[in-house]
């Protein structure tokens, strides 16, 4: 039987089967090699999406309007200040006002409860662009790119070093669980995902015939790693108090030559961008000159090294958007 997922929301990959990821893929995969042939898809020419965002960005903001727009759709985007949403109006009423003019909405900002609620009210699609915990339409991106680069999925094992109880961090235990990665967080034990959390991939894992693993040992977390993954130390939201507090811990999780001198000779490096490889931000700055650090999750030697695979993980951000909104639209 055909995967068919039209009508569907997009709120996290719990939600969904291997299968239906697997076919989100899949798609994702055919929209990339149309884009670079230069092969029209204005496949929901007629519809139209709203773009939620209560937290800024740069590759989701791009990736939605130019997945919109290479299938045909008006794309509105409304800004923190551009819309009454949680202020003069309600989450519920706001949702259904919205359901009535679009064919879709998608939401970027805090929490996840209201990224549900938006889904339980709208009467359309509802797809999230991030909440704090979770990331799903970056687990898309991640699991293309390795794909691409490693050729396969199930088997790879995948370390994910840092702040593993942010988005990122659970989105990427539950995404590995489901498409059969091993997965090992390796952090500092007061930065480990929620019990309850790990609990949950821990039985998925089981299912799909792969491991879930949380070690406070860098040597122990990165040794025979097919991927290396991290994400910056302070989350978006999260006050500037705590970058002394998250240095200190996180210091020795940063991924430098030695880290990925650990790991396979075939590794490879991903971020979900920004990064803080260097000064050349005013964030990158103000912290070398206030705390010593010119580099911080990652090294700028393998920020820019043959194994960093960034880049195309960024642009897989477009291709699987698109496809998440064709499969949910259609």
């Amino acid at each position: 039987m055909a995967t068919n997922i039209a009508g569907r929301h997009f709120l996290k990959l719990l939600d969904y089967t291997p299968e239906e990821i697997r076919y989100l893929l899949d798609l994702a995969k055919n929209f990339k090699d149309m884009k670079r042939a230069g092969v029209p898809h204005r496949y929901l020419a007629g519809k139209n999406i709203v773009l939620l965002f209560e937290k800024t960005s740069t590759r989701t903001r791009c990736s939605f309007e130019v997945a919109g727009m290479d299938l045909g759709m008006g794309v509105t985007y409304l800004d923190p200040g551009s819309s009454q949403m949680g202020k003069k109006e309600s989450i519920a009423d706001t949702a259904r006002v919205l359901g009535r003019m679009y064919d879709g909405i998608e939401y970027r900002g805090f929490s996840q409860e209201l990224v549900e609620e938006l889904a339980a009210y709208a009467g359309v699609p509802v797809w999230n662009g991030l909440t704090d915990q979770f990331h799903p339409t970056q687990m898309l991106a991640d699991l293309m790119t390795i794909e691409e680069h490693l050729g396969r999925l199930k088997g790879v094992n995948f370390t994910f070093m840092g702040d593993a109880r942010n988005n990122v961090g659970n989105s990427l235990m539950i995404a590995c669980a489901k498409m059969g990665l091993n997965f090992t967080a390796c952090a500092p034990a007061s930065l480990f995902p929620q019990e309850d959390l790990v609990e949950t991939a821990r039985a998925i894992a089981a299912e799909n015939g792969c491991t879930v693993r949380l070690t406070e040992d860098v040597t122990e977390g990165l040794t025979g790693a097919d991927v290396v993954y991290t994400d910056i130390w302070v989350s978006m939201g999260e006050p500037d108090e705590v970058w002394e507090s998250r240095i200190g811990l996180l210091r020795k999780y940063q991924v430098n030559r030695e880290a990925m001198n650990l790991a396979k000779d075939t590794a490879i490096f991903m971020h979900c961008l920004p990064s803080f490889h260097d000064t050349k931000t005013t964030i990158g700055a103000q912290i070398a000159e206030k705390f010593g650090v010119k580099e911080m999750e990652v090294a700028d030697e393998v920020f820019e090294s043959r194994q960093s695979v960034v880049f195309d993980e960024a642009e897989n951000r477009m291709h699987t958007i698109k496809a998440v909104i064709y499969a949910t639209l259609k």
